[in-house]
């Protein structure tokens, strides 16, 4: 169990951190590809990330 936790939390974490990559490259200017699909991606990986730290915050209660 404990070794699922950490996997969820290490990727939960990659998932943040590339949400952070997208939303901070949708701010540049003369980007590509479009604004909008990168803050659709950045939410895609925040709400991936929050997910998947739910479930690794589960499994570390019934640890």
């Amino acid at each position: 169990m404990n070794g699922a936790a950490s996997l969820l939390f290490a990727l939960c974490g990659v998932l943040f951190l590339g949400a952070v990559y997208y939303m901070l490259a949708s701010k540049k200017p003369g980007v590509y590809p479009p604004k909008s699909i990168l803050r659709k991606r950045a939410v895609a990986l925040g709400g991936a990330g929050a997910v998947f730290f739910l479930l690794a915050f589960i499994l570390t209660g019934f640890s």
